[in-house]
């Protein structure tokens, strides 16, 4: 079970690409008051819904946490790309403490990695990418955490490999990076 919102509720208008950072809250609210949870086989490739993905970039100082999806990662449609953030979906176990995107937020960093440091997620902005059927039935709700240690590394280092590079230094990724990180990247370029 995932959770979802259905696609006109979180896009009303027209569904938008990219990286936006405007009207955030209004974003959030939809997802907090209309969202439900729908086995993820049934939603999966379903353009009627969008599974929300909270997808946290971290920083430290100048440099940003790339983890590198390997060959025995569960999700075969981004195996072997290059990620700025980690995320996964909402569970029904993520609202019981009252916020489905910050619960589920912390539960996915927890599970994916290991840090010593301090957590505050701030929301910088949504990812929609309708250019490919993976991503088109996601949308990322993209946290910067700044910390104050290096020291952070991947749990499942089979399915995972990740380290602390600088936007320059991970220039060389690019064209290897799944679309949302593509997008967040050039978003902390500019």
């Amino acid at each position: 079970q995932v959770l979802c919102v259905k696609r006109e509720d979180i896009f009303p208008d027209c569904a938008w690409h990219g990286f936006v950072s405007e009207d955030l809250e209004r974003h959030q609210a939809v997802i907090r008051e209309r969202h439900f949870f729908k086995p993820r086989a049934e939603v999966e490739d379903d353009p009627k819904f969008q599974q929300i993905i909270p997808y946290v970039v971290f920083r430290h100082g100048d440099q940003y946490f790339l983890t590198h999806r390997l060959r025995a990662s569960s999700e075969k449609r981004l195996r072997k790309q290059y990620s700025l953030g980690i995320g996964g979906h909402i569970n029904p176990g993520d609202i019981d403490g009252g916020d489905p995107i910050l619960d589920g937020l912390r539960r996915e960093w927890a599970e994916e990695v290991v840090y010593d440091g301090r957590f505050e997620a701030e929301l910088i902005g949504l990812l929609n990418d309708e250019s490919a059927p993976v991503s088109k039935v996601h949308l990322g709700v993209v946290f910067l955490v700044d910390g104050d240690s290096p020291n952070i590394a991947i749990r499942e280092t089979t399915k995972l490999a990740g380290e602390l590079m600088t936007l320059d230094e991970m220039r060389i990724h690019y064209l290897e990076m799944e679309s949302w990180s593509q997008m967040v990247y050039d978003r902390l370029r500019s």
